[in-house]
């Protein structure tokens, strides 16, 4: 389902949006013990992108990348975080963009704006890939969930945009929990045992957590409150139900 080139996208100048300033995103998709990576596929090129997108001369950052991941992902309402810029001059080639113009029909000029060197602004999400419709942007074929442990060959510098929004995002793992956990919250059910929190964690650090220490370090960060309610399943020792405090929500 892709739609057709915008005049503002393929103009010469590009005059509609701010010259040499790009968006990149890295979107996390969990579900049930899966980490994937949504990426663009260019069909006839053999190239793969992390989806991206432009700011407009009207328009805010912020604003901008909501409307891009909004745009691929038909979600509006999830976390995102800006997490780095990426400008060195060893990223700029402009031989995969002129490839996927040139596979769309198009045939750009040398000094076509889409041609020219862009410093990328970084933003991550993490959303619940089940919950997600993607949606391919004007010059791409499919966008699609991949494993992120299996992830095909990618233009620039986008493999190492990849790395550098994992590492943030493990790092910031606890920090986000407590002050932002509405991250958490759309990947968990409202109510969740330890194991299922165990399982996101374990799933986004790529490393098994012992049980003990990582249960005693969760209630040590005072945003869960465990329900008199237990799990119904067939364990033979039903563990406690949690949830998230309603007075650390809001972010």
């Amino acid at each position: 389902m892709s739609h057709q080139l915008s005049p503002e996208e393929i103009s010469f100048a590009g005059v509609d949006f701010l010259p040499g300033l790009a968006l990149d995103f890295v979107v996390f998709g969990f579900h049930q013990s899966q980490l994937k990576i949504l990426l663009l596929e260019y069909r006839n090129t053999g190239l793969f992108a992390l989806p991206g997108g432009f700011i407009r001369q009207d328009e805010n950052l912020n604003d901008a990348a909501r409307r891009v991941l909004a745009e691929r992902t038909s979600l509006t309402d999830i976390f995102l975080e800006q997490f780095y810029t990426f400008g060195d001059l060893a990223r700029y080639d402009a031989a995969p963009m002129r490839a996927i113009m040139e596979a769309k029909g198009i045939t750009p000029t040398e000094d076509h704006w889409l041609l020219r060197r862009f410093v990328s602004v970084g933003y991550y999400a993490l959303i619940d890939f089940t919950k997600a419709i993607p949606i391919p942007d004007s010059l791409s074929d499919t966008c699609d969930w991949y494993e992120l442990t299996a992830l095909p060959p990618l233009i620039q510098d986008h493999r190492l945009i990849v790395q550098k929004a994992l590492e943030t995002l493990r790092a910031d793992l606890d920090r986000k929990l407590i002050g932002f956990n509405q991250w958490a919250a759309p990947l968990l059910s409202d109510m969740f045992t330890m194991a299922d929190l165990q399982r996101l964690y374990e799933t986004i650090l790529g490393q098994p957590l012992r049980r003990s220490s990582f249960q005693r370090k969760m209630l040590s960060l005072g945003i869960l409150e465990r329900l008199d309610k237990k799990y119904s399943g067939g364990a033979h020792k039903a563990p406690y139900l949690y949830r998230f405090r309603a007075d650390t929500t809001s972010g």
